[in-house]
């Protein structure tokens, strides 16, 4: 929780003020009943005018005072609540960008959206409460028992007979209700899990006509969060009238009294309004103190989850340490995979033993069926992830001895899944680099066969980019991201399966591009297509995990069966011809 509360340091004025301002209210609201009594028995009943309007100026004062305090109370408490929630949502949002992507499938983007947006809410509206009602309700209830006892000890026992029934209630309701928040909570997380599935989904769903099955299941789940939540609503329902009842009951056993009193002259009339006003009072106390109860009980439920979020350590971490620019040890390779495993669930491996070399400048291609490891591969060298066995070793260190920000400034990375941001071409290509300049820019987007089609664009590269980059084809959107990996000039580049959406022609163009200008530049080519790594300098063989072998196109061909299949499918060398019959029979 330490973690949470930091955020409120620069509010600590407004954590004091506002509560100070709130309880001076509180003492005005409790100084009513007694000048309300004071005018009925000492104005009223003798007829005395000047007394009456003397009276009722002072009140109307306690009223402009007690409205001024709460007002100031309110300003703290929003100046406070709304500061700390800001820097809360930062902190968390920092954080989910912080984690690798174990965190994120373990998480869910649904429960991440839920935790930034509905608890940070939860918990900003509780510090909200605290400031403003944490000290008043209490103070009110205490305070108005006490000030019942200086007007008649006798009858004041009322409110010591009524308010630990209304005590009583309170604690039986919060008890029942507490514990299913915690499912709302979770029926929120499944709900945005769901919506987050369907709007990214939405064309596939149409595609398949499965628009009434999703709005069945995303209905049931509604309906699931609904009936807890009616539930809990229904139980707090019953707080204010089984109160109210026993409030009631206090006033009118506070009227018997007191009127048995009046008539011996024990108690006056102003005094039995006074009584009454308090035990009003009590009663509304009482019942905002409950519902600050359950606003603190959803709004620590929240802060538990948010808490567990912030305490959660990245699986991949590390200490500082820059790559240095130089290229390999003499004799060492540049880029090295020593026995590698890698498990996204325990005891089913995803790569198994994978062992290979390359060197500085060379062009890698990755080829292999699909599930068989590819992506997974290039995963690891970003450290997405962290090896569950062997090491990968970059420029001859180990890259889980390096901080991942200083790895990822050396690598450009296109995604299998392309990726745009709402903003402009200009602000998509810069995340590849925030310095770059306009030459920069266009010379990547020329790398990349992207420079034709911006430049037809009236706007260039202040041109729009709509949200996920649905204003721009596949092949457009793809030629954009490798753009934006080429701006940073990285000394590795990973191309994961980033042609599928090119034709052959610009997808030749590409490769050839590369050749020409990323001299030094090491290249991860990862493909389903044999002809687009067929010219690289190693080739590397995947199949369910395992590196079936390496080498180069013309020595797969001749020792791989899995690669030689693969280009036979693809058309890309002619499958061996059948036996002839004349060599199927056997010599006499």
């Amino acid at each position: 929780m330490k973690k949470l509360t930091s955020n409120l340091r620069g509010h600590y004025k407004e954590l004091i003020l506002g509560p100070l301002f709130k309880l001076l209210e509180a003492i005005f609201e409790l100084c009513v009943p007694l000048i309300m009594a004071a005018i009925i028995d000492n104005g009223i009943q003798s007829g005395d005018t000047a007394y009456v309007l003397k009276g009722g100026a002072l009140l109307l004062l306690l009223a402009v005072l007690g409205g001024l305090a709460g007002c100031t109370c309110q300003y703290f408490a929003s100046v406070a609540a709304f500061g700390f929630g800001s820097s809360l949502r930062r902190q968390v949002f920092g954080q989910v960008l912080r984690f690798s992507g174990r965190e994120m499938d373990e998480l869910g983007a649904g429960s991440l959206v839920t935790r930034i947006t509905n608890d940070v809410n939860q918990v900003q509206n509780g510090v909200n409460m605290f400031i403003r009602l944490a000290t008043r309700s209490p103070f009110l209830a205490i305070g108005s028992i006490v000030m019942a006892f200086t007007i008649n000890a006798r009858i004041a026992l009322v409110f010591l007979l009524s308010t630990p029934l209304i005590v009583l209630v309170l604690y039986g309701i919060m008890r029942a209700t507490l514990p299913r928040y915690s499912e709302i909570q979770q029926g929120q997380d499944t709900l945005s899990a769901l919506a987050g599935e369907n709007l990214e989904g939405a064309r596939v769903i149409r595609a398949f006509s499965r628009q009434a099955s999703e709005k069945q299941g995303f209905g049931a789940a509604g309906q699931a969060l609904s009936a807890v939540t009616v539930a809990v609503g229904r139980v707090s329902g019953a707080l204010n009238p089984i109160t109210y009842v026993i409030a009631n009951l206090g006033v009118l056993l506070i009227l018997w009294l007191g009127a048995r009193s009046a008539q011996v002259g024990l108690i006056a009339s102003g005094e039995i309004i006074a009584l009454v006003n308090y035990m009003t009072q009590t009663l509304l106390a009482l019942i905002v103190l409950a519902n600050l109860i359950v606003q603190f009980t959803r709004a620590i439920a929240s802060a538990r989850r948010l808490a567990a979020l912030l305490d959660m350590e990245p699986a991949v971490s590390g200490p500082v340490w820059n790559l240095p620019a130089q290229s390999a040890p003499a004799g060492g390779a540049w880029l090295a995979f020593e026995n590698v495993d890698f498990a996204y669930t325990p005891g089913r491996n995803a790569l198994t033993g994978v062992s290979f070399c390359a060197q500085k400048g060379q062009t890698i291609g990755v080829i292999g069926g699909t599930g068989s490891g590819k992506s997974t591969l290039a995963g690891l060298i970003l450290r997405f992830y962290d090896v569950t066995g062997g090491r990968i070793l970059l420029n001859g260190q180990d890259i889980r001895t390096c901080d991942p920000a200083a790895l990822r400034a050396k690598v450009g990375y296109v995604p299998q899944a392309v990726q745009l941001f709402s903003g402009t071409i200009r602000s998509n290509l810069a995340l590849g680099c925030r310095n770059a300049g306009e030459e920069d820019l266009w010379a990547a987007l020329k790398l990349a066969q992207g420079e034709e089609f911006v430049r037809q664009k009236p706007q260039g590269l202040d041109s729009p980019v709509e949200e996920g980059g649905k204003n721009f084809s596949g092949g457009q959107r793809q030629r954009l991201t490798i753009a934006r990996a080429l701006v940073s000039r990285p000394e590795l580049l990973i191309l994961d399966d980033a042609s599928s959406a090119l034709d052959f022609a610009t997808d030749a163009a590409l490769r050839r591009a590369l050749r020409r200008h990323a001299a030094g530049m090491t290249v991860m080519m990862i493909s389903q297509r044999a002809s687009a790594i067929k010219n690289a300098d190693l080739i590397l063989v995947l199949d369910d995990g395992v590196l079936a072998a390496q080498g180069t196109h013309g020595q797969l061909l001749q020792t791989c069966p899995v690669y030689r299949e693969i280009c036979i499918s693809q058309k890309l060398v002619d499958a061996p011809a059948a036996p002839t019959a004349e060599r199927q029979v056997k010599p006499l």
